[in-house]
């Protein structure tokens, strides 16, 4: 897959991030579960604001690469879990097209799975979600920017007018 496929880019901040966790939260508070499995790297800091929220210590991880950037590639399962999954909370950033989530409910089966964002084509393979957005939106994540200078406007006119 190319970058090409992306025509809009929805950018989360930490703080927009952390509330949408929690949001997500209030709709799994009712529920008891034995753990967490995060599906890395994406669902890492998702699944520990979670953990926090639920008050869930057991976390585990499995571990899948599909993706370098924007470029997705094949999946390379490079850890997996021990169990099928029975009463235990699967969470991931988002579901984009779907090839991860098919390869985590295979080796999870009976794991209630949850994404803060999702993505029509992957929308079906979660049990829950908390924010569709559109299939060519790429989602820049917290953990994936960093801080820098930005010159005042006035300056970026004047400098661009002269």
């Amino acid at each position: 897959m190319s970058t090409d496929r992306y025509h809009q880019q929805f950018t989360v901040s930490w703080d927009q991030l952390h509330r949408d966790v929690r949001v997500l939260c209030h709709q799994l508070v009712e529920r008891d579960f034995k753990g967490i499995v995060a599906i890395t790297r994406g669902g890492l800091i998702p699944a520990a604001l979670i953990a926090r929220e639920l008050n869930v210590r057991l976390i585990d991880t499995v571990c899948i690469k599909s993706y370098e950037h924007k470029e997705q590639g094949g999946l390379n399962v490079m850890k997996g879990v021990d169990h099928d999954g029975d009463g235990w909370l699967l969470v991931d950033d988002l579901v984009d097209t779907g090839n991860t989530a098919r390869a985590v409910r295979e080796m999870l089966p009976k794991a209630h799975f949850v994404t803060i964002y999702a993505k029509p084509e992957g929308r079906p393979l979660v049990d829950q979600c908390l924010t569709e957005v559109a299939q060519d939106c790429w989602i820049q994540f917290p953990w994936d920017m960093g801080i820098a200078y930005v010159e005042p406007l006035v300056d970026q006119v004047r400098s661009r007018d002269s």
